[in-house]
Order: structure tokens, then C-alpha cells, then sequence
């Protein structure tokens, strides 16, 4: 097992982040060390209870914690505030107070949902993050970030609020199909070209280790994206300056999304693409040279994804604006200047995001 800390300096406050094949058997044991409350709601999807949900509970148990599973249905349809009232209801319903606490099990949508109720019920109850999908360990399950869609755009709502402890155990990865593999590992090349160069050769070297999902791959992987991710929200936990880096490849990304109902992409592979069109601005705008640029559209085009299907100019405009790094009227972009640094600069022009994505949607798709 190997631990991570994500210490928020401004408030003094820490946890930590368990990374270890097999580890989701000590998850009574880890939870009762940093005191968390015997009764515990764990928030799941109807995928992901019938492969852990039992586990999970034998777990706490263990531990000597009182769990209820409670199921929401999977997908990002989910994530909406329809989702989280109904949630509220059965905590309300099973009499959950202050003493009691929520364990988040399954991907970055559970992670959302169940980090928001905890955030907002009865203005705050501990919880805690055991990530079942790629894309959850190594980017939506550490900082804090919790919330749900509304129709004029993803992630609208929400709260900054930080889990008690984050349990990553990759052995459950091994249920996760091959697409849903592929998307998170376009958080693991984000966190490489943000904070990793070493980790990006990494991708490079053994990719199709990578792509087939070699357990021992992915732990050496997912640790790393976790250390950049800690290290960016220690810095600024309420993403007001440097953790919009965090962002890189997600103004396209979102945009992407949000314009094909959430029913097209992955988040995953909107990103990829994203990533795609960031690194092209970025190219354009003499901040990365040639040779890195062909080497990081080498790697994500190696990246299964579906193409980009015909947008409407003027659907894609309506999204680009509601873009949350936006402040004071001004997108705060995020480009890249070398293979592990990102640098944020105030001021894109639609019209530039709008070439830019003209040259993904022309870029041929890996099937």
C-alpha cells in the first residue's frame, strides 16, 4: 500500500490518498483510523453494487461500521439535482444525523452525486472516495470537487468539499470495459503533460501495456496522476488560480459534451479530443515547439475515442460561454509550454476555440 497526502494549507486540512492492489478489504480498517462514523450510507450505481457492493460492506463491517447501500441508476444522466433530492429523501427516511457519514463507491459521477449530498445534508457530514473506474482514480476522486449537471452545462452546481480519506484499489479495474479503461487513461496523459514528463515517456514506452490494462502499469500510473493532482489542490484547493491547470483540455472538452447531450462521449474522450485542440492553440500561439507537439498528438491519436460528430456553430458558441473559468467576462485558458507544464493565460477568442475545433473534427478517430 502507498499513501498520498492532500494537505489544503489555507485551512490546515489533510487526508489522505490509499493507493494498493487488494486494498479494498482494509477499508474498515483504514476508515476507523481516521475516525469515521460507524453508520455509513455507501452511495453506489446499479453497475457498479452487484461487483462490489457486497465487498464493500463485508468491508466496513469488519471494521465495525454499520453500512446501508443505496443504488442510483448509472450514467450521467444522473447527475442532476432530480438525483440528489432523492438521495436526501432516504437519508432522511432512515433517520442519517451529524454522527453519520457517506461512502462514495463507484466512478466520477457517484463521486459527484455522493460528495455533493454529503457536502449540502444538513450542511455537512463526512465521507469518503473508493473510486471504481480509471478515470475516477486518478483525477475526480482527489480535490474535493463534488456537484451535478444542469441543462446549460456540466458541473454548474456544486461544492468544494473534501473526503476523510480516498481508497484506490486498481483490482477493480479489472471489471471496467475496454472504453471505459480508454477514457480514463486521458486523465492519466493530462496529468503527464500538466505536472509529468516522466510519466508522459512512461505512456510512450509501454502504451499498449497501458491500453490493455496491465495491473502493474496502471498502479505505477495512477499513483503518479495522483501526485500531480495532490500537489496542484494542496496549492489552491478552490480553483481560483493555479488548479485551473487542472482544466487542461476541458474548454473544448466540456464544450464537446455539453453540445452532444452528454450522449456521444465519454468524458474521457471529449477531454482527449480537447487535449488535442489545446495542443494545437498552443502550438499556434509559439508556446510549444514542434517536436513535442508531434510527439503528444502521436500518443493521443493512438487513443480510442469516436469522431467528432457535426455540431452547430452556434450550439457549440452557447457552451463555450458558459465555461466556468470564465471571470469577470474573460476565459482563463489553459495551454501547454513543454511535456509537464501548463501555463494559464487570460483571453481566447471564440473564434480561435472555434478553429481549433475544426482541426480536431478533421483529425481521423482510432476506433
Amino acid at each position: 500500500m502507498r499513501a498520498l497526502e492532500v494537505r489544503i494549507s489555507a485551512e490546515t486540512r489533510s487526508y489522505p490518498v490509499y493507493i494498493g492492489r487488494g486494498l479494498l478489504g482494509s477499508l474498515g480498517k483504514l476508515a476507523s483510523r481516521h475516525g469515521f462514523p460507524k453508520r455509513v450510507m455507501v452511495i453506489t450505481d446499479e453497475h457498479v453494487a452487484p461487483l462490489y457492493g457486497e465487498a464493500t460492506a463485508e468491508a466496513l463491517k469488519a471494521g465495525g461500521f454499520s453500512p446501508e447501500l443505496v443504488s442510483i441508476p448509472p450514467g450521467e444522466s444522473s447527475k442532476s439535482l432530480a438525483t440528489v433530492s432523492s438521495l436526501y429523501d432516504r437519508l432522511i427516511a432512515r433517520g442519517f444525523d451529524r454522527g453519520c457519514g457517506i461512502c462514495a463507491l463507484g466512478g466520477g459521477v457517484v463521486g459527484d452525486i455522493a460528495g455533493f449530498v454529503a457536502a449540502t445534508y444538513l450542511r455537512g457530514i463526512p465521507w469518503i472516495q473508493v473510486p471504481t473506474t480509471l478515470l475516477a482514480q486518478v483525477d475526480s476522486s482527489v480535490g474535493g470537487k463534488t456537484g451535478v449537471n444542469h441543462p446549460a452545462g456540466k458541473n454548474l452546481i456544486g461544492a468544494f468539499y473534501q473526503p476523510r480519506l480516498v481508497l484506490i484499489d486498481p483490482d477493480l479495474l479489472g471489471s471496467l470495459p475496454p472504453r471505459e479503461l480508454h477514457a480514463g487513461l486521458a486523465e492519466v496523459v493530462k496529468a503527464a503533460l500538466i505536472g509529468d514528463a516522466q510519466l508522459f515517456s512512461l505512456l510512450e514506452a509501454h502504451w499498449e501495456g497501458f491500453v490493455s490494462g496491465d495491473p502493474e502499469l496502471l498502479e505505477e500510473a495512477i499513483l503518479r496522476a495522483c501526485r500531480v493532482k495532490a500537489e496542484v489542490v494542496s496549492r489552491d484547493e478552490r480553483e481560483v488560480g493555479h488548479r485551473r491547470i487542472l482544466n487542461f483540455g476541458h474548454t473544448l472538452g466540456h464544450a464537446l459534451e455539453a453540445a452532444t447531450e452528454y450522449r456521444h462521449f465519454l468524458h474521457g474522450e471529449a477531454v482527449a479530443w480537447g487535449m488535442l485542440g489545446a495542443i494545437w492553440l498552443s502550438w499556434k500561439r509559439g508556446l510549444l515547439n514542434d517536436g513535442e507537439r508531434g510527439r503528444i498528438e502521436a500518443l493521443l491519436s493512438r487513443l480510442p475515442k469516436p469522431p467528432i460528430p457535426e455540431i452547430p456553430t452556434e450550439r457549440f458558441r452557447e457552451h463555450l460561454r458558459r465555461d466556468k473559468k470564465i471571470v469577470a467576462g474573460t476565459l482563463h485558458y489553459v495551454y501547454l509550454s513543454r511535456i509537464g507544464e501548463a501555463v494559464l493565460e487570460e483571453g481566447i477568442s471564440e473564434e480561435e476555440l472555434l478553429s481549433a475545433l475544426e482541426r480536431i473534427s478533421s483529425l481521423e478517430a482510432p476506433s
